[in-house]
């Protein structure tokens, strides 16, 4: 660990020239006491770190030094792919890894390109959690992770919106989507695809006969990884399945169709309150009347669903049809009056 540990210390020094104790300390995870130790311990090794005194001091290499130790691990080589995420990397159990490799890529580069780099580093941050919603907890996912990677069997213990059930998974991937993860795997011994169907979230799926499901990370109760592997299922691909599975999920949720009239300040809302839909039929909608109004054909879920999602519009919008949702819609607006009258 301490070998990886001056490592780091090394590329660090490499990459950003003049750094303070400090600065180190805070990069490394350590305290400054170790820091001291390890500079000696690099100057000892014969590398020729050199400190600066007074208000603009700290260490640095000496001019023309620098280090060809920059090989990759498989581990930290892995982690690149996640450079962008690095909240996810560290859910991953990858944080440390993704750290060195960055480090040895930039050491790697040519001054000019590692230069580019820290800038674009600088510069863009990828946040992929929603706004005003704290990320899922996951005590599991390293575990199902490692899983992944080594292509093991887990015996699962999972909360569905109807229960509790004990599965043998096939774990094939992970997905982060909107800040929530999701694990695609799939379905074990002893449990048949139309059973499998009833656990995961969102629509599942079929490769090569084999039966595929989606599970939400944050609802495994347990996992235990088993000693046995498994075949993955011939030509599954992670990125096809998760975009059709998807488009499965929401042609199934969305298979009923709202009339609405909305005003100016409705058309800004439609978006933000319901995505690529809502967007879908404003493109569609027709000429606006005299008050700036327009008729728009929305596709929505559920009656109970669609009340409580086209209520956030407030007065904005009014539903024409069908005559059930109306309905439905009006009994809830005249139970909220009376319960605030």
């Amino acid at each position: 660990m301490r070998a990886d540990r001056l490592l780091s210390l090394l590329l660090l020094l490499q990459n950003r020239g003049r750094t303070t104790a400090p600065e180190l300390a805070a990069e490394l995870e350590v305290s400054v006491r170790t820091v001291y130790r390890d500079i000696d311990a690099l100057g000892a090794s014969g590398v020729p770190v050199l400190a600066d005194r007074g208000p603009a001091g700290g260490y640095r290499l000496a001019d023309g030094y620098r280090t060809r130790l920059t090989g990759l691990t498989d581990a930290q080589a892995g982690s690149l792919f996640l450079a962008g995420v690095p909240g996810p990397a560290r859910d991953l159990g990858l944080g440390a890894d993704l750290a060195a490799a960055q480090l040895k890529l930039q050491a790697a580069l040519p001054t000019q390109l590692a230069g580019r780099a820290r800038q674009i580093q600088e510069r863009f941050h990828l946040d992929a959690t929603a706004w005003f919603r704290d990320a899922d907890p996951v005590p599991h996912l390293a575990r199902i992770a490692q899983a992944v990677w080594d292509q093991r069997v887990l015996h699962a213990h999972y909360r569905r919106w109807r229960g509790e059930v004990r599965r043998e998974l096939h774990p094939l991937g992970l997905v982060l989507k909107g800040g929530i993860w999701y694990l695609v795997a799939g379905v074990g011994a002893g449990v048949g695809a139309g059973d499998a169907g009833r656990d995961g979230d969102g629509a599942g799926g079929e490769v090569g006969g084999d039966a595929v499901r989606t599970y939400r990370v944050a609802r495994f109760l347990a996992v235990d990884t088993a000693e046995d592997g498994f075949e993955r299922p011939a030509g599954f691909e992670l990125a096809s399945y998760w975009q059709e599975s998807t488009d499965r999920l929401d042609a199934a949720l969305r298979r009923r169709t709202a009339q609405l009239r909305l005003s100016p300040r409705g058309r800004q809302l439609l978006p933000m309150q319901f995505g690529a839909a809502g967007t879908r039929a404003l493109a569609d909608a027709g000429p606006p009347d005299a008050d700036g109004w327009v008729r728009i054909s929305l596709a929505v879920e559920s009656e109970a669903i669609a009340v409580g999602d086209l209520l956030r519009l407030g007065t904005e919008a009014e539903v024409l049809g069908p005559p059930a949702l109306r309905r439905a819609l009006a009994e809830t607006v005249a139970a909220l009056a009376g319960r605030y009258a």
